[in-house]
């Protein structure tokens, strides 16, 4: 090994988390220095899981060190203007001025903009995290290293993609190229009232809900059984706290699991100790004067709890897209090569997008659609998007899931192997393989 040899990085192509070279991963005996061909096969993403060969090489962008004095002279707010500051709108900030060193950067954000892995939050109290420990790197350290203009607990209330300007709760902020990172939102049903149910979405809101749940354990209810739903319960059943998952299938993740896998995977969850209801439809959700929460189900079951955690889908908050004219389709649609917008010079990415009619809610795609948006910015056509599906992991500690390729609704499953520990199955469709399920 010579010093001619530069780090690598590489990315799980499940959760998005970095394998830096030069770090190691010194949690999981893998010590500073050691390259990745170098790892042991058996290693896992310390994050969800995933193997070795669920990991992928990235490409770190090159950025010069910013100076201020070096931007053209250009009005306040001309540039690119980033609306979001999550995992998507960071992205975009580190990829365009990797691509360029002088354009004026803005992100407009609700939040502080600190940064953090979103992933992360489902299996946080199993790991004891705080938010110090979540967080990366602050938002205004971010700002300052790529010298971007970051404009916090601002709304984007509205956008004009024929003045080019962004209306704000702080003004107009005009912007040569608009990049739309706003994620998505918890979808809430109309029985659920938001002042008593709990969605974890985000780093202030896991903040606020885990100093509810200290410092003594609790009875929690969550409503919902997809990935969110079934981590959060493995989550919490391991913090020891008492947990009802309440769905309206008869097991987890029905709706993407064969039956015999969502099956294996309720019991893996009540053998943890989560108690699942299966084929429920919350109706009412009440607090008694106690400050006890009650929830009552259509079939007529009740269940008294401390605190309520929806876990019931995302959707894009639309508002500002809408207003604005752009073409939308379960999500912004966006070109699939270059995430432009049906508007010239308005982009989108991560979360809040659709790519041919289908919502593209994955960490691991981001830094790709964030670099193709930097080089369609800058007038690159040879570096577009290309969507491709990602893995799939549910981080549940009771039972790991992980799905290559994306199910469709007609394909046929079928047992390659089964033992105690490990189920794994494979779907066809048309003669053709669409993806492979491993459980254990």
């Amino acid at each position: 090994m010579t010093q001619a040899q530069a780090w690598k990085q590489f990315i799980c192509r499940a959760c998005g988390l970095i394998y830096d070279e030069k770090l190691g991963d010194p949690d999981s005996g893998i010590a500073p220095g050691t390259r990745f061909s170098e790892i042991p096969e058996d290693w896992v993403c310390p994050l969800c899981g995933v193997v070795k060969s669920d990991f992928e090489p990235y490409d770190v962008p090159e950025i010069a060190p910013f100076v201020a004095r070096t931007q053209p002279a250009l009005k306040r707010g001309v540039g690119v203007v980033i609306v979001g500051a999550g995992q998507a709108g960071w992205a975009a900030a580190e990829a365009v001025r990797a691509q360029d060193p002088k354009v004026p950067i803005t992100i407009v954000t609700a939040c502080v903009g600190d940064r953090y892995l979103k992933p992360e939050l489902s299996i946080a109290l199993r790991r004891r995290s705080t938010r110090e420990s979540l967080v990366r790197e602050t938002g205004l350290s971010s700002a300052e290293r790529l010298g971007v203009r970051l404009m916090t607990e601002t709304f984007a209330v509205g956008l004009s993609p024929a003045l080019h300007q962004l209306r704000t709760t702080r003004g107009n902020v005009p912007y040569t190229a608009l990049i739309l990172a706003q994620g998505a939102q918890p979808a809430l049903p109309a029985a659920l009232p938001a002042h008593l149910c709990w969605r974890i979405n985000d780093l202030e809101s896991w903040v606020r809900l885990t100093q509810h749940l200290a410092p003594s354990p609790k009875r929690v209810v969550l409503i919902g059984a997809g990935m969110v739903g079934c981590e959060l319960a493995d989550d919490f059943i391991t913090a020891g706290h008492q947990v009802t998952l309440l769905d309206v299938q008869q097991a987890p993740l029905a709706t993407v699991l064969p039956e015999q896998a969502s099956t294996r995977l309720r019991m893996a969850l009540e053998r943890a100790g989560v108690t699942f209801v299966g084929g429920v439809q919350v109706t009412t959700v009440v607090q008694n004067v106690d400050g006890l929460k009650l929830v009552t189900t259509q079939c007529g079951l009740s269940f008294e709890c401390d605190e309520i955690v929806a876990a019931t889908g995302l959707v894009t908050d639309t508002r500002l897209a809408a207003g604005a004219n752009l073409m939308l389709d379960r999500g912004i649609a966006v070109d699939p090569t270059t995430l432009q917008t049906s508007a010239k010079d308005v982009y989108a990415l991560g979360d809040c997008v659709s790519i041919n009619g289908m919502p593209c809610r994955f960490i691991e795609p981001i830094s790709k659609q964030a670099h193709a948006i930097a080089s369609a910015l800058n007038g690159h056509a040879d570096a577009p998007y290309c969507h491709n599906p990602p893995v799939i992991r549910l981080k549940t500690h009771s039972l790991p899931v992980v799905m290559h390729g994306a199910p469709v609704a007609n394909g046929q499953w079928r047992v390659i192997s089964e033992t105690e520990q490990q189920l794994k199955m494979t779907q066809h469709a048309d003669g053709l393989h669409c993806c492979t399920l491993v459980l254990g």
